[in-house]
């Protein structure tokens, strides 16, 4: 008997779930995006203003953020004055050293133990239908590595992806999901 009643409990829940509701829609994305209202996004070309970094960082950047909306909305992205927009530049690409290794000979200096890789964007996002929403901010994300095995060339792509993929969450974050 137990188990018919946790069956009518899930079929009941699953039930609620396809009902119509209010006309912002919850994902599993996390998004509070009302599809009646938005249905579109464009992003202008990010630029490189950092004066380093990959020759198509840029390009890469651009095209992630493109395909990070599409995979977790159901926006459409259009070329030009989407419902929401996006636009901005590459602001900084650094590394700096983390902790220094003695090199074990007093004549040598010491060497660095971990280097990290930080990039930050600064995003102007638009949202034509609820100018409150609007706005102007820098998202940054590091990666350290050990540049006693690799050299920055040997992990250098790997890095800029893993930092893109968590500057667009919070991009994400900050823009549709509204936490």
């Amino acid at each position: 008997m137990r188990s018919i009643s946790k069956i009518a409990v899930a079929l009941s829940c699953l039930a609620l779930l396809a009902l119509p509701g209010c006309s912002v829609q919850y994902g599993f994305s996390g998004t509070t995006i009302n599809y009646d209202i938005v249905q579109t996004f464009s992003s202008e070309n990010f630029y490189n203003d950092s004066g380093g970094g990959p020759a198509n960082m840029e390009q890469r950047f651009t095209e992630a953020l493109k395909e990070f909306y599409q995979r977790n909305t159901r926006l459409e992205l259009v070329q030009n004055n989407g419902d929401l927009q996006f636009a901005g530049a590459i602001t900084r690409y650094s590394l700096t050293p983390q902790s220094a290794v003695s090199s074990g000979n007093p004549d040598l200096p010491d060497r660095a133990g971990q280097m990290r890789l930080t990039i930050a964007v600064e995003v102007d996002y638009i949202n034509t239908s609820n100018e409150e929403e609007n706005l102007t901010r820098t998202f940054s994300f590091f990666q350290d590595y050990d540049p006693r095995s690799v050299t920055l060339l040997d992990v250098e792509n790997q890095l800029v992806e893993e930092i893109f993929e968590n500057i667009l969450q919070d991009i994400f974050t900050a823009t549709v999901a509204n936490w």
